[in-house]
């Protein structure tokens, strides 16, 4: 019932941009904490980001500080990942997922937090 939808992955040359979408349907996506994971074939999921249901407060992975921004539009029912300066590294299926945990003004990377979880979506970054 509680669903969430990735798109906006694709291919792009190292260096490029891509903005990443998380679809809400059958919940109301303002009451939760957003993250967002990744996952490359043969690794550990790797939690990235993260944003508070207030939208307020963010944290980042080291790996993608600087080069990644999650952001939220309620009225839209939809979070995003904007993604800069792509790196061969950041190749990997990318899921969003819903933490109905975490106070309004805070959110936490932490896996056991996330419920309902996005099919994902696939960013390669290849010359």
């Amino acid at each position: 019932q509680l669903q969430l939808v990735e798109s906006g992955g694709g291919l792009v040359q190292p260096g490029g941009s891509l903005r990443l979408s998380c679809a809400a349907s059958g919940f109301t996506l303002r009451y939760y904490a957003i993250g967002w994971f990744r996952q490359a074939p043969g690794k550990d999921s790797e939690a990235i980001s993260c944003i508070s249901s207030s939208g307020g407060s963010t944290n980042y992975a080291d790996s993608v500080k600087g080069r990644f921004t999650i952001s939220r539009d309620n009225a839209k029912n939809t979070a995003y990942l904007h993604i800069k300066n792509l790196k061969p590294e950041d190749t990997a299926v990318y899921y969003c997922a819903a933490d109905g945990l975490s106070h309004p003004t805070m959110c936490t990377r932490s896996r056991g937090h996330f419920g309902s979880w996005g099919q994902g979506t696939q960013v390669t970054v290849s010359s």
